[in-house]
């Protein structure tokens, strides 16, 4: 029997799936979880993702590095941004706290889980790879922007679903179905669709067009993972 995947376009539309024995997949292409995938691969010890600028502080007090955004900009008094360059030489051996407008509050609400870890085109065949070897029902949760969905993390939820019907996997449900098809149509022009939405166009406003281009990269990382192992992302 197929097992199925279902894609939640919004954590505003969370609670419309029953998360429990099925892995959930939180992505947040533009950047949150590129990020934790390259804070991953420069060996960060843990990223602790929390919902609050307060509680992200708190842990910054306890010898965190402490990162993140709000409406896409550094937060004040952080160590790190939310790009992928922020991380690069800067992490290895050290704990991260994370707070981000989509993606730590993505991940927050996906933990009646079974499992929760972190997507991203980097590591899409990681992913896959360990999603066939779990064999549960999938969850491909987008962070999308302020709780309205995106094109981006849209696209990752077709590109993954689409892996995953090649193993036995079914698409479950309309969202599912409409991102496989959304990913079909795009599929040789990836960097080009995902920089027509508006969370690309603010970033680009931002200066930092190179960000953008590097979460696009396909595999860039293609045996690793990380995943949520209590209040904190580990490298798997």
């Amino acid at each position: 029997m197929a097992l199925t995947i279902e894609v939640c376009l919004t954590p505003k539309l969370i609670n419309q799936h029953l998360l429990e024995g099925k892995i959930a997949v939180v992505v947040d292409v533009f950047r949150a979880t590129s990020c934790m995938i390259t804070a991953l691969s420069e060996n960060v010890t843990a990223i602790y993702p929390v919902s609050t600028v307060e509680a992200c502080l708190k842990l910054g007090t306890q010898g965190m590095l402490t990162a993140g955004e709000r409406g896409g900009i550094k937060i004040k008094g952080f160590d790190l941004g939310n790009s992928p360059f922020d991380y690069m030489g800067k992490v290895s051996g050290k704990k991260v706290a994370v707070s981000t407008t989509n993606g730590t509050m993505a991940i927050e609400k996906s933990k009646n889980a079974e499992q929760v870890i972190i997507g991203s085109f980097l590591n899409i065949t990681a992913t896959l790879n360990y999603l066939i070897d779990q064999n549960l029902p999938v969850v491909i949760h987008c962070a999308g922007w302020k709780e309205a969905p995106n094109i981006e993390d849209t696209l990752y939820a077709g590109a993954l679903t689409h892996q995953l019907i090649g193993h036995d996997f079914l698409a479950e449900n309309d969202a599912a179905k409409m991102a496989l098809d959304f990913y079909l149509q795009n599929k040789n022009s990836l960097l080009k669709i995902a920089l027509k939405s508006d969370h690309a166009e603010r970033l680009k406003k931002f200066g930092i067009t190179k960000d953008l281009d590097f979460c696009l990269q396909v595999d860039k990382y293609p045996h690793l993972n990380g995943r949520l192992m209590g209040s904190k992302i580990v490298k798997i």
